[in-house]
């Protein structure tokens, strides 16, 4: 298709950033809200791009995550909110679990400030931050250590995890979908994460916006299996409904 300038322009934002919200782009291509839902819509009817609730983002596909340094720059803003959020939910002197993902990397980040914590993870990035706390204990599952994203995985990270029960468990994942599932998409870090969640008394998702609606392969767990979800905006159609049914507590980080 053929597409204008500010179509462009809009286009290679989303790709330099990976996720932008309607805000975003109105501010950025200097344009009203309206327009830019003009150009979002076009281009989401071309494939060019994937919309979701608020925003617009590279597409993605169901078997293959992007790679981490663009997860990372996915709606930031966002996951800083929902790390700050999930942070001052957190007692001092108790014990957690972390998985993998960019936004369990931004909570452990917004942790830093508390004390006596006991953090057990299966992601490299999340110890090596939360280590410069000299009163945490940071306990670093074994395994495969897979190289994209220093992600710690497979049957080894599982008989590790299996050892503890700890209080929290704050987990991230790639999308949920329309009925209610969880989903990622390597079964080995799956076969972790729900090894996390039965080991945990309590069990908080944190999922940016752009996370509903998302495919991917393999189902981790489903939403009657959480305790709290950590977002930065109103899920849309039907989540509202999934959660109530599930009895999960929806926090809504807007600051």
């Amino acid at each position: 298709m053929n597409f204008n300038p500010r179509q462009l322009k809009l286009i290679d934002v989303v790709r330099e950033r990976g996720s932008v919200t309607v805000e975003e782009l109105a501010e950025e291509l200097s344009v009203t809200l309206q327009t830019v839902r003009r150009d979002v819509q076009r281009l989401a009817e071309s494939g060019t791009l994937t919309r979701f609730h608020g925003g617009v983002r590279v597409p993605s596909s169901t078997t293959e995550n992007i790679a981490h340094p663009q997860r990372q720059n996915l709606n930031a803003e966002g996951k800083a909110r929902i790390a700050r959020a999930v942070a001052r939910q957190v007692p001092n002197d108790c014990s957690l679990i972390l998985n993998i993902g960019t936004t369990t990397e931004a909570i452990a980040e917004a942790l830093l400030h508390h004390t006596g914590l006991r953090v057990i993870t299966n992601n490299l990035n999340v110890a090596a931050l939360l280590c410069r706390n000299p009163s945490f204990e940071v306990i670093v599952a074994g395994g495969v250590v897979r190289a994209r994203d220093r992600g710690i995985v497979g049957e080894a990270a599982v008989d590790f995890i299996r050892q503890f029960k700890v209080d929290i468990a704050l987990i991230g994942i790639s999308g949920i979908e329309s009925d209610g599932s969880l989903r990622d998409y390597d079964y080995r870090e799956v076969k972790v994460a729900q090894t996390i969640i039965e080991h945990a008394r309590e069990v908080w998702l944190a999922a940016d916006a752009s996370k509903f609606n998302r495919p991917a392969m393999v189902e981790a767990a489903t939403l009657a299996q959480i305790d709290r979800l950590f977002t930065d905006a109103q899920p849309p159609s039907p989540f509202p409904q999934l959660l109530e049914d599930a009895g999960v507590r929806l926090e809504l980080c807007l600051d």
